[in-house]
């Protein structure tokens, strides 16, 4: 395992990902003490998880649905009614 300190990581970043490209695990050193362990990628390691998609999730809830202003403020009073000042 090869080593690199966080100042690597900031300005030779590049011959830290040749030595990734290689296979190799790099420990990460600040002021001489590890903190972490950098390795290389493996396809199917670990999946990648999905950003939810916000839009569907609104138009599954409401639909096309506008709101009015009343209604809107209506919502917002009901909201406050539970809060104490």
């Amino acid at each position: 395992m090869k080593t690199a300190t966080v100042r690597d990581l900031r300005n030779s970043f590049s011959k830290l990902e040749a030595w990734l490209a290689e296979g190799e695990q790099i420990c990460i050193e600040k002021r001489g003490k590890p903190v972490g362990v950098l390795s290389a990628w493996e396809p199917g390691s670990a999946p990648l998880q999905s950003k939810p998609d916000f839009a569907k999730r609104r138009a599954a809830l409401w639909g096309d649905r506008i709101f009015s202003m009343e209604e809107v403020e209506s919502m917002r009073q009901e909201e406050l009614e539970g809060v104490e000042s």
